[in-house]
């Protein structure tokens, strides 16, 4: 069975989707079998890796409210290993129509059952909201990544998130999971940086990655090409960092053996 791991954080630009995409894509490097679910209707992973969202006719949209197969909403990427299910602006009005749905929050993990056995990873890109599809996402979810940037607003609205995800545990999920803090957005020649890190890492100890992200010019520069930064340039710090990530992510659940 995949491991579904979501990418959740309220608070915008603090890397979700460079996250999504480069994560999942050095999984796939590593050839560990990763499909990417974009569930944000901003659809930044689906145009990060290559698709028009404008040109989706099969989305998550789709999958959740009833009206497509999972199976038949995944699309293949440039890596062999990595597949997606797109979105599309559409995934907007899904909250609105699921709010009379039987088992409303319960409509990803639902859709994702039949195809969980196909993948070594699954990695949800959620919105930036703590509305009904993240909700779902976490829901899906065996554990969650929550991308932290290295400024200072770092911590604002984590505890919210942290408490959103101890009501999952006690209603919808109890084998939800934190699978790490990412600090991502990391400049070492600031001092800010650096002590947001420390404030970090002394808050939440053990619940911190190991691999921090760094800012990077060739992270932000892949998704104007709709690839993700391994691709774009194996050898930056970018695509290194998150290629430690998946490393580190693969140890603690046990696969080293398989890299």
């Amino acid at each position: 069975m995949g491991k579904i791991i979501a990418i959740a954080n309220q608070k915008g630009g603090v890397g979700k989707t460079t996250t999504a995409i480069n994560l999942a894509a050095s999984l796939a490097a590593l050839e560990f079998k990763t499909l990417i679910i974009d569930a944000d209707p901003q659809a930044n992973s689906t145009s990060g890796l290559g698709l028009n969202p404008k040109e989706i006719t099969q989305s998550i949209y789709e999958c959740m409210v009833g009206l497509a197969k999972v199976k038949e909403s995944i699309v293949s990427t440039e890596l062999d290993f990595l597949d997606i299910i797109p979105s599309h602006i559409d995934l907007v009005g899904a909250e609105i129509e699921m709010i009379n749905l039987n088992n409303r929050e319960a409509r990803m993990r639902e859709a994702l059952a039949e195809i969980k056995d196909l993948y070594d990873f699954i990695i949800m890109d959620c919105s930036p909201s703590l509305g009904l599809i993240t909700i779902n996402c976490l829901t899906a979810a065996d554990s969650v990544i929550i991308p932290v940037q290295c400024e200072y607003y770092a911590l604002e609205g984590l505890g919210k998130l942290l408490n959103t995800i101890k009501i999952i545990q006690s209603r919808l999920n109890p084998n939800l999971m934190i699978e790490g803090i990412l600090l991502t957005m990391y400049d070492l020649r600031l001092r800010l940086s650096n002590q947001v890190v420390n404030e970090v890492n002394s808050h939440f100890k053990n619940m911190v990655f190991e691999t921090i992200i760094p800012r990077n010019i060739r992270l932000s520069e892949s998704p104007s090409f709709g690839i993700p930064a391994i691709l774009h340039d194996a050898e930056s710090k970018g695509a290194i960092s998150y290629l430690n990530l998946a490393k580190e992510i693969i140890t603690k659940n046990g696969l080293l053996q398989a890299v």
